[in-house]
């Protein structure tokens, strides 16, 4: 064989043992042989072209590290790819941590997801009993507060007024002192009238009180008459506040010749504001015996009725107007006539009202 026919036997073995190995050789390496890459960059993971789809899933392990990251990269966690949402349900532990958390985070209780916590059941509101009323409102027992009431004054100025009227001017007066306890009382009453600078009524009361309920005194006493004429009365009556705040009192006397007067009184508070303040009051007087010497006839003697009207500058002193209307009826208005007087009188009146 000539040295031509030698090289080309040459030629052709080393041409088929290139191509055997190229069968038997590794995707990459023959990807990068066939771009050319060297096998020195081949070894460092230089010549590692992506794939197709296929080729990446074959790529990843079972915690989406990369075949070809490297072992410094993977012990750092940096090969992880996040998985989809199966595999993160698979990654939590009955904790809440992730497979992902490292040891030091997991410690510090960085890798722990709250929980929700459970509904606490609502408790039944228990109905309202009878014992649970009692107890909220309890009944007064009135003579309890015998025992710790202490000795207290209290002076009340119902009225002091003046008028100037068709019939002439006037001026009149109520007033009430109370001394003692709750249960324990001394009272004091005087009312009268003046009509053209003389005095035409006047009286004085000393009662002993003794409440008998929370809301009601009976009293019992004497009256001193000084006009028009002396005379002295005995007295016994109730007084207190009736149902819906009705300041009610009832006193009957007794006198000298078998007379008996009744005087009934009761007065309301209509507050329009916190200060102003709308007073009715209804007097009605009446006796049994017939006495004209003294202008009093049996039977219905006088009504009077009134507004006032008071302003409280303060709980305990009030300047007030009003309207009262009185009017004799029977033998008094006869004998009110017969002495030059009249039956009936309307008037316009201004005056104080207080108490200490």
């Amino acid at each position: 064989m000539n040295m031509r026919s030698r090289l080309l036997a040459l030629s052709i073995g080393m041409a088929l043992s290139a191509g055997a190995h190229a069968q038997h050789a590794h995707p990459a390496q023959a990807r990068g042989a066939a771009s050319g890459c060297t096998p020195e960059h081949a070894a460092m993971g230089h010549c590692t072209m992506p794939g197709d789809a296929s080729h990446d899933a074959e790529r990843h392990d079972g915690h989406g590290a990369t075949s070809g990251c490297t072992p410094e990269h993977a012990a750092m966690g940096h090969c992880t790819m996040p998985d989809d949402a199966s595999h993160d349900a698979e990654r939590h532990d009955g904790h809440g941590a992730t497979s992902g958390c490292t040891p030091e985070h997991a410690a510090m209780g960085h890798c722990t997801m709250p929980s929700a916590a459970p509904a606490e059941p609502l408790t039944p509101i228990p109905p309202v009993t009878d014992a649970d009323r009692a107890a909220a409102f309890p009944q007064l027992h009135h003579h309890a507060m015998e025992h710790a009431s202490p000795v207290t004054t209290k002076v009340y100025l119902e009225r002091l007024e003046a008028w100037d009227a068709d019939h002439g001017t006037g001026q009149s007066w109520e007033a009430k002192v109370w001394i003692g306890g709750d249960i324990h009382r001394l009272w004091l009453r005087s009312e009268g009238e003046r009509m053209g600078g003389s005095t035409g009524s006047a009286d004085v009361e000393a009662l002993y009180g003794r409440s008998v309920t929370p809301w009601w005194d009976l009293v019992a006493g004497v009256r001193q008459d000084t006009r028009p004429a002396s005379r002295t009365w005995g007295a016994f009556g109730v007084q207190g506040l009736a149902p819906y705040l009705f300041e009610v009192s009832a006193t009957a006397y007794v006198g000298s010749g078998g007379q008996v007067q009744v005087k009934a009184e009761a007065e309301y508070d209509v507050r329009f504001t916190n200060r102003l303040v709308l007073q009715p009051l209804l007097e009605v007087t009446a006796s049994l015996e017939d006495e004209p010497e003294e202008g009093i006839g049996s039977g219905l003697n006088k009504v009077e009725t009134g507004l006032r009207l008071r302003y409280e500058l303060s709980r305990r002193f009030a300047p007030y107007v009003g309207l009262v209307h009185e009017r004799s009826f029977g033998d008094t208005a006869d004998y009110a006539r017969a002495a030059g007087g009249h039956a009936r009188d309307t008037r316009v009146v201004a005056g104080l009202r207080g108490w200490w």
